[in-house]
């Protein structure tokens, strides 16, 4: 089982990264972008192949390790 983890910024906090990948897209004059957000994404190959105990594992590590939970928030696919 694979699991795809998506970390991003919660709202309101500032994204330095999207805001220079937003400048550079108007640089480039890709018009009609009203905003960038930049995250990262984490592709974990799972042994588990219990679909429960494979997403409360995936949420203990997000939680304790791969996001930073006071400024992000993230995403679980199981696949």
């Amino acid at each position: 089982m694979k699991a795809i983890v998506n970390v991003f910024l919660k709202a309101g906090v500032l994204d330095s990264q999207g805001k220079a990948v937003h400048h550079a897209l108007d640089s480039l004059h890709f018009s009609g972008v009203e905003d960038v957000r930049v995250g990262k994404q984490i592709v974990l190959k799972l042994s588990e192949t219990d679909k429960d105990k494979a997403m409360a594992d995936v949420t203990k590590m997000c939680e304790e390790l791969l996001a930073n939970t006071v400024i992000e928030d993230y995403t679980i696919e199981l696949v």
